[in-house]
């Protein structure tokens, strides 16, 4: 206020920036944590601090290594010789919340990391919470102003957040689930954890022995190709997004490594995006959105994912939104990066009463990380040359209904039936599948014969294609849009026909899909006859 008063708030930034993440440091772990989320929060901060802050991220004081093993001894009932037949006498890395060391089990002779909590921590982080609440209190009204919702929720969603990663337990729990998820994956890592050496206070996990992924000359000289390296890192990044709804939230480059197969590795799954089915749809929704250029819709996404409070009105932000995605994909999908669509989002909710929910702030910053990864293995790397194909294959094979339906939103504007769109979904979707089937990752472990999921070489269209054929003999309303679009401007369409079968004609097995097809037909006669037999007796 007083660099404002006297005329210098500009000069002074930098310097108030710096002086701000010290003193988080000097007050503990509560603000360390504090300041790492507000590094992801323009609609609570201003960007040139939010760049300050990320160093916290990385940059964490270390306490000292005998305190920290007699916390280990504490939890395991047992020293560490009788467990660990070696253990580092420097931490390998130091967070907010805790550290770790690297160590051998005496037992097997595994390696393996110790994530140790820090020394009677949870009495600080309640008491500190205890204080944010209060002031959050007497914040209320300028964040109802500001921001739609009242500052003590804000520190309530923090104050959740923070209260589980204090447990260990529920981070291996988080670990088996990413498991299970990329189980059937050749090319994600995930370290299995020591659940009997582990404790609310200790975690054991496999060591991860890879490549840091902002160390592009190592990842060379190991022979792993970049471009596939990335593809696997996006594909990976988006099947948690889109598909699991469990995504990691802490993805910086300490947690993520390339290992020496080409697979990608992550670690540290305290800090963890849970997505509902609901939220995963409007996600897809907003991309149908974002396709079809209705930002009227875009902005209603807004409202059902509790960026703007119920019964806000849209209007003013619609423009803006215009503005941010025709200026972002003007220049073509080449020039496209997160970071500039979120640096002008980030002015969008400074000046309108958008809130962005924790596990959306978790998600942007896990795609911005990521994204700078990338930049930094590849600068010329384009994000969404991988994520459209990812999500055209998603929307052309996916058995869900509901992307079923929010295909059909995309083959369809005002009416008109898109056969571009049609013919471009097709070709992103093969791309997809060529990058994955020629990736090394993928190559490599289907030679070892590893258990899990088979290379998939061609473009898997046979339930789409029954769901359709369902869906045209037994919906009217799509029969009659799709007799349109093949009779449109009063022509037949045949042309477009016979590009897009030549655009399949190498990934369908045309005598196996009429056979299954023909297998269906007796079901479908029934719904039809059964859709018959109902519409004439609700007309009587």
């Amino acid at each position: 206020m007083y660099d404002c008063f006297v005329g210098r708030d500009e000069e002074v930034v930098p310097f108030r920036a710096r002086q701000l993440r010290n003193l988080l440091c000097d007050l503990g772990p509560s603000f360390i944590k504090a300041g790492q989320v507000l590094a992801n929060r323009p609609d609570i901060i201003r960007e040139d601090y939010m760049n300050e802050l990320c160093i916290l991220q990385d940059d964490v004081p270390s306490f000292p290594n005998q305190v920290a093993f007699d916390i280990i001894e504490e939890e395991l009932g047992q020293p560490l010789e009788a467990v660990f037949s070696k253990i580092s006498s420097e931490t390998i890395a130091a967070a907010s919340l805790g550290q770790v060391y690297r160590a051998t089990l005496r037992s097997s002779g595994e390696d393996v990391a110790i994530k140790v909590q820090r020394p009677e921590i949870e009495p600080i982080i309640y008491r500190d919470l205890f204080l944010f609440r209060t002031l959050a209190s007497f914040l209320n009204g300028i964040s109802l102003q500001k921001l739609g919702c009242n500052a003590e929720l804000i520190v309530d969603e923090f104050g959740e957040k923070l209260l589980e990663e204090l447990d260990y337990t529920l981070e291996a729990r988080n670990i088996e689930d990413f498991l299970e998820n990329f189980k059937n994956d050749p090319t994600v890592k995930i370290p299995r954890v020591y659940k009997e050496l582990s404790g609310p206070r200790v975690l054991v996990m496999e060591w991860i022995d890879g490549i840091r992924c902002t160390d592009p000359q190592a990842i060379k000289n190991a022979g792993i190709d970049v471009s596939g390296f990335l593809t696997v890192g996006v594909s990976a990044a988006l099947r948690q997004l889109l598909e699991f709804g469990l995504f990691h939230g802490d993805p910086h480059p300490g947690n993520i490594f390339a290992m020496r197969d080409g697979r990608i590795a992550y670690v540290d799954f305290g800090n963890v995006a849970v997505l509902s089915q609901q939220n995963k749809q409007i996600l897809i929704d907003a991309v149908v959105h974002a396709v079809n250029e209705d930002y009227a819709e875009m902005a209603n996404d807004f409202t059902r994912l509790g960026f703007l409070a119920s019964g806000t009105d849209v209007s003013p932000i619609i423009p803006a939104l215009e503005a941010i995605w025709q200026n972002s994909v003007g220049k073509g999908l080449a020039d496209f990066n997160f970071r500039s669509v979120t640096g002008k989002f980030n002015q969008l909710v400074y000046n309108y009463p958008i809130r962005i929910p924790e596990r959306f702030s978790l998600v942007i910053r896990s795609l911005l990380t990521q994204e700078g990864i990338c930049f930094t293995l590849k600068r010329d790397f384009k994000f969404l040359e991988v994520a459209y194909p990812y999500v055209a294959k998603r929307l052309l094979t996916d058995p869900n209904p509901a992307l079923r339906e929010r295909l059909i939103q995309v083959l369809f504007k005002d009416g008109v039936f898109q056969w571009k769109r049609l013919e471009n979904l097709i070709i992103l979707a093969k791309e997809n599948v060529a990058r994955m089937s020629s990736n090394p990752a993928l190559q490599k472990n289907n030679l070892q014969g590893s258990r899990g999921q088979q290379v998939e070489r061609k473009l898997d269209l046979t339930d789409t294609i029954k769901d359709g054929t369902r869906l045209f003999l037994l919906d009217e309303g799509i029969r009659r849009q799709l007799l349109l679009a093949l009779t449109e401007d009063s022509k037949l369409h045949i042309q477009e026909l016979v590009d897009v079968y030549r655009l399949l004609e190498d990934q369908i097995d045309v005598p196996s899909v009429a056979l299954q097809v023909a297998q269906e037909l007796p079901f479908v006669a029934r719904d039809v006859m059964l859709s018959w037999s109902s519409s004439i007796l609700y007309d009587r």
